[in-house]
């Protein structure tokens, strides 16, 4: 290919002519490479992933971000696991405040892709720190929930999961009632649906490749200990930190012993963690997909939102709405440091 054909290429054609981990600036519809690396301590870096890119994309997503009073400064594609397809990041040098997580993710879903937006991005090539949700983010399903069907009153206890999810009743007292329904339940039971999780797609991967670089690894879950402790033996955990639950003669007795994993306790567990681990803030990361977890992001330096409810979504630094949580990969690998290779 010439260097005319890969400084101005067709608007449909696919980005090949971008090399993976370079670093571009796009004025005029011409690329020319960027003699130095973004600074990752300031501006923002806004990641385009899960589409199938083009230059027809890449200006309506500086277009984009020029309404919002956002300049585009560099850009790069990248592809940071051979599993997942490349991704676009786009460096706004300067920039007074991010884009509303809604408002992203209202634009690239009528072009068929994610948007996030975000200040420092963590460093996957150094340790860090990812404390995660369990129910509806490490696994699939609401285990709350499951036991309650196994106690025929699902639809009682779901119903006030999703309010507490959605952050309109206080978690501790739901989760109190919530518990109180599920008095009788055998354990036998318990450990069935515990040997039977299902994973969220991609979360095994995503925690073999942070293991590789040191990153430690952890569950703040308003869940439960032992469905806890079985996600941490499929995935490799470090450690877990769940609610207690209250067996008598093998039987649920509706009740939770101890200190409640809540909001305020997941926040708690990051800073704990952090502090033990001798991190910066902006090499740890939160996910979670409830209300409950946005103190934890908050404490964060990433905190993402992961399939979560709009008030979450609204509310995290960014958010994965659709796929695979090894997406979490291109907030952690944008390539600025010799490293970022695939």
């Amino acid at each position: 290919m010439s260097q005319t054909n890969m400084a101005q290429p067709g608007a449909e054609q696919p980005l090949t002519q971008l090399v993976l981990n370079k670093w571009f600036s796009y004025q005029d519809e011409v690329f020319l490479p960027l003699k130095n690396l973004p600074n990752k301590h300031q501006g923002l870096f806004s990641i385009a992933f899960a589409g199938n890119f083009t230059v027809t994309h890449i200006k309506a997503i500086i277009d984009f971000f020029a309404k919002h009073n956002q300049t585009v400064t560099g850009l790069c594609q990248y592809q940071p696991d051979l599993s997942l397809p490349a991704a676009l990041c786009f460096y706004i040098k300067q920039a007074e405040q991010p884009i509303n997580p809604l408002v992203l993710q209202q634009f690239a879903s009528t072009l068929d892709f994610q948007l996030v937006q975000i200040a420092c991005p963590p460093n996957l090539y150094e340790p860090g720190l990812l404390v995660m949700d369990m129910d509806s983010t490490a696994i699939t399903i609401e285990c709350i929930d499951e036991i309650a069907r196994l106690a025929n009153v699902y639809d009682e206890v779901a119903s006030v999961t999703a309010l507490a999810m959605a952050g309109k009743l206080d978690f501790s007292e739901s989760l109190n009632q919530r518990v109180a329904k599920l008095t009788g339940i055998e354990k036998s039971l318990i450990d069935e649906l515990k040997n039977n999780l299902p994973l969220m797609p991609g979360i095994k991967m995503l925690c073999q490749i942070l293991k590789q670089h040191q990153w430690h690894l952890a569950i703040a879950s308003g869940g439960f200990v032992p469905f806890a402790e079985q996600v941490q033996t499929l995935i490799n955990l470090d450690e877990v930190h769940a609610n207690v639950l209250e067996f008598k003669d093998n039987k649920l007795t509706g009740k939770v012993l101890g200190t409640i994993v809540d909001a305020q306790q997941k926040a708690v567990i990051l800073e704990s963690l952090q502090q033990q681990l001798g991190l910066i803030k902006s090499q740890t990361v939160a996910i979670g997909d409830g209300a409950n977890d946005l103190k934890m992001m908050a404490t964060a330096g990433l905190g993402v939102a992961v399939h979560g409810k709009a008030k979450v979504v609204e509310q995290a630094q960014a958010a994965i709405c659709q796929g695979s949580l090894l997406q979490l990969l291109y907030m952690l690998a944008i390539p600025l440091n010799s490293e970022a290779t695939v």
